[in-house]
């Protein structure tokens, strides 16, 4: 039979012209609908095999093998729980008819309910699995135009050296010397926890990051100056695996209390541990140092990460300002 009840679900159970076995729930109790969507199925088999139409695929499938080919990214379990959200919207659709239109609504939902970003990164997920089953797996022929939400440009929170010595004063010692380190390096709050001494040569002044611990995943070498040497120095005997340890244990929670407090006692409101490396990075710029290099020491991927600190170097931009003034000075001379 085409269709059959198993409890109280109708079942869909077909073979197509090509010999393939269609056997599917029709995800209803109500036959007219299951005979509706049996009818579409064998039609659409048909004009497959005898027409040469390519298959309708539907939405499940394509966030299936997605998961499955990025199984290696670090924020899969992130995309995991995106696309778990997401089915309540699109379990079941054909990838043809998610159009524009119906992706802006879905993204309209998360954008109420959370922020732009948040709702960007969503859309953004979306955007990437419809181009992968155009482009990659040719399952559509184009994918539909996803628009995201203009976001706020992202804050440079950083300290004075005056606000940074005053903190580290505030500081209990374990906690001082990550910090130390950190703005002596600019490496992520992750890099530093988790900071092992087969990583480390103190002899040659480098330190390195795996490319599985970076956040762009490519490896990151790391110049250690004098104060970055000093504090892992002064680690040296503490633990025989981890740089950075408070009674014995690996520190891996920075952001306590004891934080929180010294923060309070320094007088320094909305600042955020990452905002550390933000700090190092505009120390940097305000000395001189080229955003390029900056890019480079702090293994950022786009160069768009960097020039948010490019207001920070007014001094460096006036002195490649200044060539102009020699031109423009002839000039005005002749017009005299």
């Amino acid at each position: 039979m085409s269709l059959f009840k198993r409890g109280k679900t109708w079942w869909i159970d077909f073979t197509t012209p090509s010999g393939e076995r269609i056997r599917r729930s029709a995800e209803t109790q109500d036959r007219v609908q299951a005979q509706e969507l049996h009818d579409k199925l064998k039609a659409e088999s048909w004009r497959i095999a005898k027409l040469g139409e390519k298959p309708k695929r539907t939405w499940d499938e394509a966030a299936y093998r997605w998961l499955m080919e990025s199984q290696h990214k670090k924020s899969h379990h992130e995309d995991v729980s995106k696309i778990g959200w997401l089915q309540q919207f699109f379990r079941g659709q054909y990838l043809d008819d998610l159009t524009r239109d119906v992706i802006a609504k879905v993204g309209e939902l998360k954008f109420k309910e959370t922020s732009p970003a948040t709702a960007n990164r969503l859309l953004a997920l979306i955007r990437a699995i419809m181009r992968k089953a155009a482009l990659d797996w040719e399952w559509i022929d184009k994918p539909p135009v996803v628009k995201l939400y203009r976001e706020a440009k992202r804050r440079v929170r950083y300290l004075t050296p005056e606000q940074a010595a005053t903190l580290l004063r505030e500081l209990p010692e374990h906690l001082a010397d990550m910090v130390r380190f950190s703005l002596a390096t600019g490496l992520r709050r992750a890099n530093v926890t988790k900071l092992e001494w087969s990583q480390v040569d103190i002899a040659r002044k480098v330190a390195w990051i795996h490319g599985d611990q970076a956040k762009a995943g490519k490896p990151i070498h790391v110049t250690l100056n004098a104060t970055a040497l000093d504090m892992l120095t002064k680690q040296v005997g503490k633990h025989p695996r981890w740089v950075f340890t408070y009674k014995g244990k690996p520190v891996t929670q920075v952001t306590t209390k004891a934080w929180y407090k010294a923060l309070g006692r320094a007088g320094i409101e909305d600042f955020r541990w990452h905002d550390l490396r933000h700090t190092w990075a505009s120390w940097l710029t305000q000395q001189g140092v080229p955003l390029n290099v900056i890019q480079e020491m702090g293994a950022w991927e786009s160069s768009e990460m960097v020039k948010r600190y490019a207001h920070l170097a007014p001094e460096q931009f006036a002195q490649h300002a200044r060539v102009v003034d020699a031109l423009l000075s002839g000039t005005s001379s002749a017009q005299q």
